[in-house]
């Protein structure tokens, strides 16, 4: 029977090699940050690799209030039933940086993600699916803005 001291030396041990394999030390996530440096939609749409250009659907839905209070906290939802989706943005058309979250999906994942945005301004915004095959498919919705969040 292993006792507690040698459970303890062994995960210290297996620590020390992980972290001077340098294992640890990679990246876990990706970021694109010229997706969200961007200054216009299509900015967004190039750094992501969206070929052509997105087309409305009924199987993206947005949930956004249709007057925001305070634009500095904005609670938005996204959502699709649609296959094959790879990863689902939120896009604030008149924001400086328009594309605000980006989430990552996968056939484990349900694509439904609530989130709080930012925004300077009244603006069109817009749920998109990105699928595997590179197509974007989007809903939008016009939220008006009445105490600006972006400095505002």
């Amino acid at each position: 029977m292993q006792t507690r001291r040698e459970t303890l030396r062994q995960g210290a041990l297996a620590a020390s090699v992980l972290t001077a394999g340098s294992l640890l030390s990679q990246p876990a996530l990706a970021f694109n940050k010229a997706a969200f440096d961007g200054k216009q939609m299509a900015d967004a749409f190039k750094a992501l690799g969206v070929s052509g250009s997105p087309t409305e659907s009924k199987d993206v839905t947005l949930t956004a209030p249709d007057i925001a209070e305070n634009g500095a906290v904005v609670p938005m939802t996204v959502a699709t039933t649609l296959p094959n989706v790879k990863e689902m943005l939120l896009i604030v058309e008149k924001n400086p940086a328009p594309l605000v979250a980006l989430f990552n999906v996968s056939p484990e994942v349900e694509a439904n993600f609530a989130t709080r945005a930012k925004m300077g301004q009244s603006s069109d915004v817009y749920a998109v699916a990105v699928t595997t095959d590179g197509k974007a498919l989007y809903a939008k919705k016009e939220v008006k803005v009445t105490l600006g969040g972006c400095g505002g």
